[in-house]
């Protein structure tokens, strides 16, 4: 196919959330950007996520990206909310019974030890908010600065700007990666000094020794039910199956969309990448959560759907140089916390690459401790 073409610093491969928000981490600090997607940008597992954007702290190193992240997203939303259809609906983590009213409490002194606002609701307080819930709950905490975006209009905010900076699309599909650049399926070569993938759960096929498997999940959404929810509404018992390392498992996950549609979460699968919905899990997703608010049972649901996200052993993602390959880096692994942390996880990448530090240490997220 003759010469490799080598005119960008910097290949991106998947133009989803990761990779859109690389690409305008990089071009912003003045580096020629090439992004390959094989389908439409946020396609992916970035149209099949619930759009959460959500601090997490299973783990110090979880909640220092998380946070970081939703501080970025504050940032980008600015004052054009609904262009990324954006609302900062909160979190309220539902307690079914005194031992997660306990784990709530435990959160609420992580998250204020660590400058986020919450506050625990005491069931009164947790009602007046959210009288769908059932009766006999033992509390929960609002987490007011959470808030939610349609993913791929996001994605492809992100791209945008990028490309105002010059960046360039191409739509293809990544055969293989080579030293300082990526083979095409039509045979076709592009060299760049750095080679970013930002593939999820396809970046297991591309690198197979990558510590990376895919996790399916299912997601319903209702007609429009205004004002049904107010909040995104998870059950404390969700820390408990969302980083299970093998097994299926539901957790009660709402979501109150702007459309005033609710979207229903979330199945957790793994040794499968088939995508089709199943309904033995969609219904038992969906009886988990009407047990939480039984009149959700009542709706109508308009559609399913599922997507694989990108899961590593350790529950966090790889951002940073691949220990054995050079001029390539990794943005993958996110799992289901990809479009809270897209942000964070280009600025980490961005700074690592262009050597200008980062703001919260990059050590816990580097692909090499898989290697040590």
């Amino acid at each position: 196919m003759g010469h490799p073409v080598n005119n960008q610093d910097v290949i991106v491969i998947g133009a989803g959330i990761v990779g859109a928000a690389c690409a305008d981490a990089l071009s912003q600090r003045g580096l020629r950007v090439m992004v390959i997607e094989q389908d439409m940008p946020g396609s992916g597992a970035t149209a099949a996520g619930m759009g959460h954007l959500v601090v997490m702290d299973d783990n110090p190193a979880e909640l220092a990206l998380s946070a970081y992240s939703v501080s970025l997203w504050n940032s980008l939303v600015g004052d054009l909310p609904q262009r990324h259809e954006y609302s900062r609906c909160g979190t309220i983590w539902v307690a079914a019974d005194e031992e997660e009213m306990a784990a709530a409490r435990t959160k609420a002194d992580t998250l204020s030890a660590y400058g986020i606002a919450c506050e625990l609701l005491a069931p009164a307080a947790l009602y007046a908010r959210e009288p769908q819930l059932r009766t006999g709950l033992a509390g929960g905490l609002l987490v007011p600065g959470d808030g939610l975006v349609y993913p791929p209009k996001s994605a492809r905010i992100l791209l945008d700007r990028a490309i105002r900076r010059g960046a360039t699309t191409l739509r293809a599909s990544v055969a293989a990666i080579e030293d300082n650049g990526v083979l095409l399926a039509d045979g076709a070569r592009h060299q760049a000094q750095h080679v970013v993938l930002a593939a999820g759960s396809r970046s297991a096929t591309l690198l197979p020794e990558l510590p990376v498997q895919p996790k399916k999940g299912h997601i319903a959404i209702t007609d429009r039910y205004p004002g049904f929810v107010h909040h995104q509404l998870v059950e404390l018992g969700y820390i408990k199956s969302a980083h299970a390392a093998s097994g299926d498992s539901v957790a009660f996950n709402l979501q109150p969309r702007p459309t005033g549609q609710v979207l229903i979460g979330s199945s957790r699968q793994f040794d499968t990448i088939d995508l089709a919905v199943e309904p033995a899990m969609l219904q038992r997703m969906l009886r988990h959560a009407a047990a939480f608010t039984p009149a959700l049972a009542q709706l109508n649901v308009l559609r399913c759907w599922t997507g694989l996200r990108a899961a590593t052993p350790d529950g966090l993602p790889l951002i940073g140089p691949h220990a054995a390959r050079r001029g390539l880096w990794l943005a993958t692994g996110h799992e289901g916390l990809g479009i809270t942390t897209s942000l964070a996880t280009a600025q980490l990448l961005a700074g690592q690459m262009t050597g200008d530090g980062t703001r919260i240490p990059a050590a816990p997220y580097l692909p090499g401790r898989f290697n040590d």
